[in-house]
């Protein structure tokens, strides 16, 4: 490990917490149970590694052939020869992908395959270091304070990792990483390999019997199911895997933030302790990341929103936005934009409920798989569901009449509000949210029309995405192991989402595998400013839904009806988590046509309110947000306070402005001098700039 802090990483300057002679708050370990459990578990642990290398031994040997990603062929052996045989030794590989399932390097191969090596480069070779920096977490963490620990995963949305551990009634905080560095620096350089077994559930529940956390996870685990355990150093571990081949590939470390968390997100289960950590190969791209992270906490949508008063949260409703009126312009203005870019495209608008007898989502599927993630409740005696998602209520309206080839696309769009159960401990801000409104869309086409309309739709994607300025990637996610219906329909699915890749001039990969029960899916991966990267719009085939509510279409040649194929779409997905997005993306200087602060008027003093509020009531009935400065401060305050809240242009008005018919025009942190102009030459160079940007 090559940095000692994320202070030192950052280039030398300490955080408050982190000040010499401050100590962090006391969490005595119980060291004697730290001791025999530990003991324990490797004495296990490597009972049964050698049980199993003697296992294998008596079945390995025959040749088998390995493919590997440039197409050639090399021989080895069953049971002896691994990932790590077909490796350049410059330590860049992380992990193997072998017919499709990610495999440890260290891991024996088990016949004929197909085998791809992947590091640091790539999503799965990251997303496999963080899983494995967060064991080397775990192990400090136990160490350090013998904690009971949880789980320990690579996090879902952005970089990193966390691992949520039990400590009675201790809590940690900032204060205790240096002692948590310390003891992943001592993992790191003792080069420890991450090693594999399975075992039973029974040898499981032995091997973590004094965890009642992690013996919870075991008991609901199918009885007969293979259970894969790791270790690394003293640490002995409930993982699925893989991992990188050994801890000395972690070469900058450094944890990030430390919260309380509930165990499986409710709260009346324990409270947790959250340790949120990062880690690289190298201590460039650490200080990289960490220059990123202070920039992301000047940008945070919640401290910029709350600047420029956009929105508000209360405890009165928890998880759901407020949106104030300069909020609420941003918000219109992202619905009017996509409404006009439906009107273009050739989309219909819909209104459906909020609320559905619960016998629609039985239909749907969603009351078995999504319902503790509804809000259900009765009425007059039947259970209802608040809607979380549109596609039901769109299938009904489909099949509410015959439908015709003729119809065919039928393009649907909805702006209804969307309400999810999400965990407590889930909700940030406008990122995670139980209530919200997506530009959700749903197309209904033959299977013929399918390559053109995700064509449509990726040109829409394009589109959208260059006006705010937004880099992306696409990955097409294929048939994965447990998919339903024909194999021909998604082959011939999977080659029309091919064609319309190929078509749309984008770089584009393919996760093999990665698709929906229901369809393949287009992932598309959206990068900030800050090269942070989001999910927010979605392109998904769905098969199953048009068999679930029959729906069905006249064919041209009027036999037996066929099936839509039903294509969910989103371009901007969560309107609140867009609008987090964007505002983090400008640092809330927003581009003129999306400003809920275009103008303001300041007048030189109040003799010239009269003629401020004429300029006004002009610049408005124009189409423009524009306030006034009413509060009879200096001309330099004022001038001050609009640059603070980010105004796009700060008209001043006084005695030769009133005289002339004009205004005295700086635009958002000019430093050159003023330009004095008329009213009307203001307004055409206000439609100027936004026609421009859009």
């Amino acid at each position: 490990m090559e940095e000692n802090s994320a202070a030192a990483a950052m280039g030398g300057k300490k955080g408050k917490s982190r000040k010499k002679g401050r100590s962090p708050p006391a969490v005595v370990p119980d060291s004697a149970y730290l001791e025999a459990v530990t003991r324990k578990r490797v004495a296990l642990f490597q009972a049964v590694q050698a049980r199993q290398a003697l296992e294998r031994l008596e079945i390995a040997g025959d040749p088998i052939r390995i493919t590997l990603a440039d197409g050639q062929a090399r021989e080895g052996k069953r049971w002896v020869s691994a990932p790590t045989d077909f490796a350049r030794s410059d330590g860049r590989v992380l992990v193997a992908r072998v017919n499709r399932a990610l495999w440890d390097m260290a891991r024996p191969l088990e016949g004929d395959c197909e085998l791809e090596l992947l590091g640091f480069d790539t999503k799965e070779g990251r997303d496999t270091f963080w899983h494995s920096s967060a064991h080397i977490l775990g192990e400090a963490l136990e160490r350090a304070y013998g904690c009971k620990l949880c789980i320990g995963p690579c996090v879902t949305r952005g970089d990193g990792f966390y691992y949520d551990a039990y400590y009675g009634d201790a809590t940690l905080n900032e204060a205790h990483f240096e002692c948590i560095e310390a003891q992943a620096r001592k993992a790191v350089h003792e080069n420890q390999p991450f090693e594999r077994i399975t075992v039973s559930r029974a040898e499981a529940l032995e091997i973590f019997g004094e965890n009642q956390f992690k013996v919870e996870i075991i008991n609901e685990l199918p009885e007969n199911m293979a259970i894969t355990v790791y270790r690394c150093g003293d640490l002995v571990d409930l993982c699925r895997g893989p991992h990188i081949p050994n801890t000395s590939f972690v070469r900058a470390f450094a944890c990030i933030s430390a919260s309380s968390s509930y165990w499986r997100g409710k709260e009346e289960r324990e409270s947790l302790q959250r340790v949120y950590g990062v880690s690289f190969p190298d201590s460039k791209r650490l200080k990289e990341y960490l220059c990123l992270m202070e920039e992301a906490k000047e940008r945070d949508h919640r401290k910029l929103g709350q600047a420029q008063e956009l929105f508000i949260f209360n405890k009165v409703s928890p998880g759901c936005c407020f949106f104030l009126p300069h909020g609420a312009r941003v918000l219109n203005k992202l619905k009017a934009f996509m409404q006009q870019e439906y009107w273009d495209r050739g989309y219909e608008e819909v209104v459906t409920p909020n609320v559905y007898n619960m016998s629609l989502w039985e239909t749907s599927g969603h009351a078995a798989n999504y319902r503790d993630n509804m809000f259900v409740f009765e009425i007059d005696g039947k259970e209802v569901g608040l809607k979380p998602m549109n596609c039901p209520g769109h299938c009904e309206i489909f099949r509410h009449r015959p439908r015709s080839y003729r119809e065919l696309p039928l393009r649907m769009a909805d702006f209804g509000v969307l309400h999810r159960n999400e965990a407590s401990g889930a909700l940030a801000g406008l990122t995670r949210v139980r209530r919200f409104v997506q530009d959700d869309a749903h197309i209904f086409c033959r299977e013929s029309q399918v390559k053109d309309e995700v064509e449509g739709v990726l040109k829409f994607i394009d589109d959208v995405y260059k006006i705010f300025g937004f880099e992306y990637e696409l990955e097409l996610s294929t048939r994965p192991d447990n998919y339903l219906g024909v194999v021909e329909t998604w082959n011939r699915a999977e080659s029309q989402l091919k064609e319309a890749l190929s078509a749309c001039g984008k770089p584009w990969k393919v996760n093999e595998g990665d698709g929906a029960f229901y369809g393949p899916k287009i992932d598309i991966g959206v990068f900030d400013a800050l090269k942070r990267k989001f999910q927010c719009a979605t392109l998904q085939l769905d098969f199953q839904l048009p068999i679930k509510f029959e729906l069905t279409y006249a064919p041209e040649d009027e036999g037996k009806h066929e099936r839509p194929v039903m294509i969910h779409r989103a371009i901007l997905g969560s309107f609140e988590r867009m609008v987090a997005i964007l505002l983090e993306h400008y640092g809330g200087k927003w581009p003129l046509w999306l400003s809920p602060r275009q103008a303001i008027i300041c007048p030189a003093s109040s003799d010239w309110l009269e003629y401020a509020e004429q300029v006004r009531g002009k610049i408005h009935r124009a189409g423009f947000h524009v306030d006034i400065d009413k509060s009879g401060k200096s001309m330099g305050k004022m001038v001050a306070e609009a640059h603070k809240v980010s105004y796009n242009y700060i008209l001043g008005v006084g005695q030769d402005e009133a005289g002339s018919g004009e205004v005295s025009v700086r635009a958002r942190h000019s430093k050159g001098a003023l330009s004095k102009i008329s009213v009307d030459e203001a307004i055409r160079r206000f439609r100027e700039e936004v026609a421009a940007f859009k």
